[in-house]
């Protein structure tokens, strides 16, 4: 029989408030035996696991990523569990301003398309995630949504359990591939480019930009980023397939 959660659960994802809309089967028969899979994992090694989620924009991830850390605690089990994100990574604005790109054989300030691959620090990534399996404490970058800027506060990850979700942890690009080798589970959210376009010109509305702007912005960067992840990304150990309802997606 199948437990009933009359409460909906809401988060804060790019600054924008998203419900968290998954039915009943997709958390019994899905995110729950996840869970229990890495819980699993981790009696096993006897170590701290890290697994990521990996996703293109607007597929999801970050409000997953969220609900699983409270689905988590829903579970009877003396581990812990933390979800993490990607994003504080970016380098900072200062340094996106001073950089530049090639885009269309045109060389443009790096901070224009902030969100490609290039406009993360990598190497600090894969350095932090090599502390999450030596050390027991770690001092997490995390971004402000307000400031559009990585913040000067760190989160401080200490968990049996890290999840780590973002859009690139699985890409199959020089020296992202370094990442796969970090990781003990790796998920990916599966969807299709007709899909993420329609939600991510639907999230820059939501932020205020206009039909026009929202497309322009998103054939500009959301959604070369977005087939980037598609067409170029190891394959995960594990598959997801969300429900398609009306809920805006991060």
């Amino acid at each position: 029989m199948r437990r009933k959660r009359d409460d909906k659960k809401t988060y804060t994802v790019s600054g924008l408030p998203v419900e968290a809309c998954y039915s009943e089967e997709e958390i019994e028969d899905l995110f729950l035996p996840l869970l229990k899979t890495l819980i699993k994992k981790r009696e096993e090694t006897g170590k701290r696991v890290v697994a990521y989620l990996a996703a293109p924009p607007g597929a999801g991830k970050t409000t997953l990523s969220l609900f699983l850390e409270d689905l988590f605690k829903e579970i009877n089990t003396t581990y812990t569990f933390q979800s993490v994100s990607m994003d504080g990574f970016h380098h900072y604005n200062c340094y996106l301003d001073s950089h530049t790109v090639n885009r269309n054989n045109q060389i443009v300030p790096l901070r224009r398309f902030k969100g490609i691959p290039e406009s993360f620090d990598v190497n600090l990534l894969i350095e932090t995630i090599q502390k999450l399996h030596s050390q027991k404490n770690v001092s997490w970058p995390t971004y402000d949504r307000l400031l559009h800027d990585v913040s000067d506060e760190k989160k401080e990850v200490e968990a049996d359990i890290i999840l780590i979700e973002g859009n690139y942890l699985l890409l199959d690009k020089t020296v992202w591939n370094k990442l796969q080798k970090l990781s003990h589970y790796t998920i990916a959210i599966k969807t299709t480019m007709a899909e993420l376009e329609n939600r991510l010109i639907e999230r820059k509305q939501k932020g205020g930009a206009s039909l026009e702007e929202a497309k322009q912005h998103v054939m500009r960067t959301d959604k070369p980023n977005a087939e980037l992840v598609l067409k170029h990304s190891h394959p995960a150990d594990f598959n997801l397939i969300l429900n398609r309802g009306k809920c805006l997606k991060d």
